[in-house]
């Protein structure tokens, strides 16, 4: 794996870790933005390998930040099948993912594939207080909603960057 790859996507597993840290909750559960850092990494470097490291990472970053109650293990299970299942859309679609509007495409339905897998595996191995539908409708449907926007403005910048930079990374438009 080349370094200044490995570099970036540790960055941006770090940006996410602490956004996934500080960003308050509602209703006890909180914005994932460790998971819109995670579809920027896999995005930006999609090679098999490195989505392997960026699940890994981002399901053990946001494990540990966690404040869902019995949420370590769920937010491993989700962050790995999502970032495979991301990545297979990226590559599926892989016009859409080199620019700003298919990329927030792309993003909804990987922020809801992720809000699915984690609630699904937390009903199943903690149990849930209220119903998978109405969590889903209440919780998952406004993270779509932020990921898009905050996709639409820092994937723009995240590009320009790579541009002028050395960092080898998948074509980019700004």
């Amino acid at each position: 794996m080349n370094t200044k790859t490995l570099v970036s996507i540790a960055m941006l597993l770090g940006i996410g870790t602490a956004l996934h840290f500080i960003i308050p909750g509602y209703l006890l559960m909180k914005p994932d933005m460790m998971l819109l850092m995670m579809f920027l990494a896999i995005a930006l470097f999609p090679e098999k390998k490195n989505v392997f490291v960026i699940a890994l990472g981002c399901g053990l970053l946001s494990a540990i930040t966690t404040s869902f109650p019995g949420g370590y293990i769920p937010n491993i299970i989700d962050k790995f099948v999502t970032a495979f299942l991301f990545y297979f859309l990226i590559v599926t679609f892989k016009k859409l993912s080199t620019n700003v509007a298919g990329l927030v495409g792309l993003t909804v339905i990987g922020t809801l594939i992720s809000g699915v897998v984690f609630l699904g595996s937390a009903y199943l191995i903690v149990g849930l207080p209220k119903s998978f539908v109405l969590l889903v409708g209440g919780v998952v449907v406004p993270a779509m909603a932020a990921n898009a926007i905050v996709m639409a403005i820092i994937y723009p910048i995240i590009a320009k960057i790579l541009k002028k930079t050395s960092i080898p990374s998948a074509s980019v438009e700004a």
